[in-house]
């Protein structure tokens, strides 16, 4: 998720619509909805299908976070790092919350212990990092009656956060954000995205039985989402890099288009968990 990414400069309005845009977004388009439809799939699939496609995304953001802080030694807090995601995984699987906690923090240890020196901290975070992508998604899909709603409100309020803020940034443009974390971010991008994402997620109102919590609901796992993507904006220039990896070409890595949807998640995880009446989580975004 990127809220406005590289807006061009208010002179290049003059010049019509597809240069404020940018040249990049038929591309962002292209990989938007190759990567959307395969996330629909898979929430549809549900079961091993869905944690097995979060827990690749999960692995490969390990691998971009680990690249980026450093060290000699990456093989070793990877290959630890993707065994926690998978148990992590599999307890999220079986409804296991505890366990699936445990499984996330315990790897983060042990990522931590095995990387070099200097990078332990960092290093074992990033492995909490990616656990929690599959933990939290897991957790929310297991649900039989609402682990799809759930999914999906999630997927709309991102969604929307994404696309509005993009285009708002572009066209709209005015204050910054956060100059010094990321200069292209935009006030207007913010606000409008936050906004679009909340009403999205009202797509899923039949699901519950008070809108208005759910409109509230979506605006707070929005702006967290925006908050997901300062942070990885910071951590890339803690570590003076501009992009997670170069996986997707033009565009950086999966982490830089996965950042705001995974701290999104983990905050509908965490509101779930808190505010289930049953066996699984998922009911807590719903019913109130």
């Amino acid at each position: 998720m990127a809220l406005d990414d590289g807006a061009a400069p208010r002179a290049a309005a003059s010049r019509g619509a597809g240069s404020t845009l940018g040249p990049d977004l038929w591309p962002r388009v292209a990989f938007g909805v190759a990567m959307a439809l395969a996330a629909l799939a898979a929430a549809w699939a549900g079961g091993v299908a869905f944690v097995a496609f979060w827990w690749l995304a999960s692995v490969i953001i390990l691998w971009e976070w680990q690249r980026l802080v450093g060290g000699t030694r990456l093989l070793a807090p990877i290959a630890v790092g993707t065994v926690a995601a998978a148990a992590a995984a599999l307890f999220a699987l079986h409804e296991e919350v505890v366990w699936a906690t445990v499984a996330a923090i315990a790897g983060a240890a042990a990522v931590g212990w095995v990387a070099d020196r200097p990078a332990r901290g960092w290093a074992g975070a990033g492995s909490l990092y990616a656990s929690a992508l599959v933990a939290s998604l897991g957790l929310l899909r297991a649900s039989p009656s609402y682990g799809l709603p759930a999914i999906l409100w999630l997927y709309a309020v991102v969604w929307g956060v994404d696309i509005a803020a993009y285009f708002a940034g572009r066209t709209i443009g005015g204050p910054k954000l956060w100059p010094s974390v990321s200069p292209a971010k935009t006030w207007s991008g913010a606000v409008l995205g936050a906004l679009a994402g909340a009403a999205l997620g009202l797509l899923l109102a039949p699901w519950t039985n008070r809108i208005d919590r759910l409109f509230w609901l979506g605006l707070a796992a929005a702006a967290v989402a925006e908050l997901g993507d300062l942070f990885e904006s910071a951590l890339k220039r803690r570590f003076k890099v501009k992009d997670a990896s170069g996986l997707i070409p033009g565009h950086g890595g999966l982490m830089d288009r996965l950042d705001g949807f995974l701290a999104a998640s983990v905050f509908a995880a965490i509101v779930a968990a808190f505010n289930t009446r049953g066996s699984f989580i998922a009911s807590g975004l719903f019913q109130w």
